[in-house]
């Protein structure tokens, strides 16, 4: 299983935005949604062995299930009615069980540390920042956890929580990435076993 933990420092908490704003008034959840689309497209498939945790706000937590995954499509505005679709139905997510608002799509009311809890229970944390060590001289881990923050750095607490719970601090190349290339980038990792088959 391949994880990826988002984290959407200005992404809307509730379902009142417009999907004719994502860059703006939702928030930037335009990085959010491309971060779900690198996350699981293929060409004219999906990865079914991925799950994503978009954390919003520090408060909601919506998750991405590749196996159960429906009507995902290769655009930022299907994504982002997914993700309002989840927001839509929050009232009825109760402490950390989910409420599922379509099929591989649900919503927990729980921020960034427990997801990460959560997340990293039966995998390797690998926080993806461009001061990490090169991800070539890691060991290609197991089941991974990757964590990265949309189109702001991790604050102050985050970073903490990271330093304390990360197995491994990486970065994908000499170039920062945008978040949801960083995915595509490790993705390619994994699947080429570090670059090493192809």
């Amino acid at each position: 299983m391949r994880q990826f933990v988002v984290i959407g420092h200005d992404a809307p908490t509730t379902a009142e935005f417009s999907l004719d704003d994502l860059a703006g008034g939702a928030g930037r959840l335009d990085v959010l949604c491309r971060c779900v689309t690198s996350a699981f497209a293929l060409s004219h498939d999906i990865r079914e062995d991925v799950r994503v945790h978009l954390v919003l706000g520090d408060e909601y937590t919506i998750t991405f299930e590749g196996k159960n995954l429906r009507r995902l499509n290769p655009d930022e505005r299907s994504t982002a009615a997914l993700i309002r679709g989840a927001l839509a139905e929050r009232g009825e997510a109760i402490g950390h069980q989910p409420a599922e608002s379509s099929p591989g799509v649900s919503i927990t009311r729980r921020g960034f540390e427990p997801t990460l809890a959560d997340a990293g229970r039966d995998g390797t944390v690998v926080q993806l920042h461009e001061d990490g060590d090169p991800v070539v001289d890691v060991p290609v881990p197991s089941d991974p956890v990757f964590v990265l923050s949309d189109h702001r750095d991790f604050a102050e607490r985050e970073a903490g929580l990271l330093a304390d719970r990360a197995d491994e601090r990486v970065r994908l190349g000499p170039e920062r990435l945008h978040a949801d290339h960083a995915i595509t980038v490790a993705h390619n990792y994994l699947d080429t076993r570090g670059f090493e088959r192809y």
